[in-house]
């Protein structure tokens, strides 16, 4: 088979991923504000959290420095440790955290000692600069550990998440009614409580995006679907807080008279730090959602179309891995998929680790779910089509916070997680997987991006892939030939 085969209505590999797109009328704090990522709000909290605690352990007596100085060392040391013990133990984290993530939690454990040994010592100065250098040291450890995976580019979009504010152009189901058969404007995303009555996976609220043409006619077209699944730390809100991916959704849908997929954010975690990796396990039975509940109630709730062919999965990160699980294993479900920076099939650590985290020690059930053995059991698929955006080292620059290799291109993108070393579990894994996927007679391509593993690398990748995907999934599209 060609190396780039493609098929008629959309060619395989979407061009260039562009840049963030401008900020626009009526998104509010979502898409501009405040950078948390660079600028002066890190650096002022970093100071400020410095200054506290060096006037909190700068006291003179010599207990002080012989006891509970050695003390503060001690528990600002024994924090980073086992912060650093639990994430390689737990395997949270492919891309390795940059060293100053280690120093602030350790100044985080330091601040706790001097608050807590120092409060019967030292002028009230002191120990009042010390409680305050607790909970500031926290929020510096915060900045940084965003800082390094992209996730809230801004203040205010931090503070939406926190306080659930709600989504852009967010409605409810039962306003849809009075909308069909008129002029929205932009689509409307809608909260929905998928039923699990498929998996019994306990999820949180899902999001349902629906493009403009969706509200014409008397009753719903039958729409194509793509599936939207994020990292490993995951909310189902993340593509549109963190990725930020409605402003170019909306040009997109609005230059091509209206027409879209619908979007399904979906929950793969069931809460923000269980990673399922999307298999049934331990951890809960998150593919059974993904290819039971969430179909049945899309199709049935927005006629959605029930055509393979016109459903697709795009996933980042643990997402990426996800939705070239969900396609082999699937192809009665779904004919195109897009692995945004994905590993080489579900892990969470080594592959011992894995089979017992994941699996419960089933290797059987491993091997279930691990796209290399499951596309050399299935043979020939038909009509099954896969675009990879890989990441690739960036160039070494000097000069940011945490000695990056990542080219900070703008101040919306975050350092991506690097610290000298690249995500071993994600580097030549797009390169094997489509290789294997040819052999099994699938079309796919490579598109490799030089870039770090941020939510800004994962937008980027998604909105330069819409117009394929979207002609893909039998939509025509203004500029894209037939």
């Amino acid at each position: 088979m060609p190396v780039n085969r493609v098929l008629p209505q959309a060619p395989v590999g979407p061009p260039p991923a562009p840049k963030a797109p401008a900020a626009r009328a009526g998104y509010g704090g979502f898409h501009h504000g405040v950078s948390l990522l660079h600028g002066w709000v890190p650096q002022v909290l970093a100071f400020v959290a410095v200054l506290l605690l060096v006037i909190a352990l700068l006291r003179f007596t010599r207990r002080w420095w012989l006891v509970w100085m050695p003390m503060c060392v001690v528990l600002g040391v024994g924090a980073a440790w086992g912060s650093w013990t639990f994430m390689n133990d737990e395997g949270l984290a492919d891309d390795p955290a940059p060293v100053l993530l280690w120093v602030c939690i350790g100044l985080t454990g330091a601040a706790l000692g001097a608050a807590v040994v120092g409060w019967r010592t030292g002028a009230l100065w002191q120990r009042l600069a010390a409680v305050i250098a607790v909970p500031l040291a926290l929020v510096n450890t915060a900045v940084v550990l965003n800082q390094w995976v992209g996730y809230y580019p801004t203040v205010q979009a931090a503070w939406n998440a926190l306080t659930a504010e709600p989504l852009p152009h967010q409605t409810s189901l039962a306003s849809l009614d009075g909308l069909r058969n008129t002029n929205v404007g932009p689509g409307r995303i809608v909260p929905v409580d998928i039923p699990e009555s498929g998996s019994h996976f306990k999820h949180r609220t899902e999001y349902v995006y629906l493009p403009p043409a969706w509200f014409a006619g008397d009753k719903p077209p039958a729409l194509p679907v793509v599936m939207m699944i994020g990292g490993e730390f995951n909310t189902p809100a993340d593509w549109v807080r963190s990725g930020q991916i409605m402003p170019a959704v909306d040009d997109f849908a609005a230059g091509n008279g209206g027409r879209a997929p619908l979007l399904v954010f979906v929950d793969s975690g069931g809460s923000f730090n269980n990673d399922t990796e999307c298999v049934n396990g331990p951890r809960g039975d998150a593919a059974d959602h993904l290819t039971d509940d969430v179909p049945d109630y899309v199709e049935s709730a927005f006629g959605a179309s029930k055509d393979p062919a016109q459903w697709a999965v795009v996933g980042w990160s643990m997402g990426g891995t996800c939705a070239v699980d969900l396609a082999v294993m699937h192809p009665e479900l779904l004919h195109t998929f897009v692995d945004i920076a994905g590993d080489l099939g579900p892990t969470a650590g080594t592959k011992e680790q894995t089979v017992r985290r994941l699996f419960g020690g089933d290797a059987e059930a491993w091997a279930r779910f691990d796209p290399m053995t499951v596309m050399g059991k299935h043979g020939p698929y038909t009509d099954m089509v896969g675009l990879f955006d890989d990441l690739k080292p960036p160039q070494r620059q000097s000069g940011n916070r945490f000695r990056s290799q990542q080219p900070v291109e703008d101040e919306s993108a975050g350092f991506g997680g690097h610290d000298n070393v690249f995500d071993t579990g994600e580097e030549g894994a797009a390169a094997t997987l489509c290789e294997e996927g040819r052999r099994t007679g699938m079309d796919c391509t490579v598109h490799t991006t030089e870039g770090g593993h941020t939510w800004q690398f994962a937008a980027s990748a998604f909105t330069s892939s819409l117009p394929w995907l979207t002609a893909r999934l039998g939509l025509p599209v203004s500029g894209v030939t037939s």
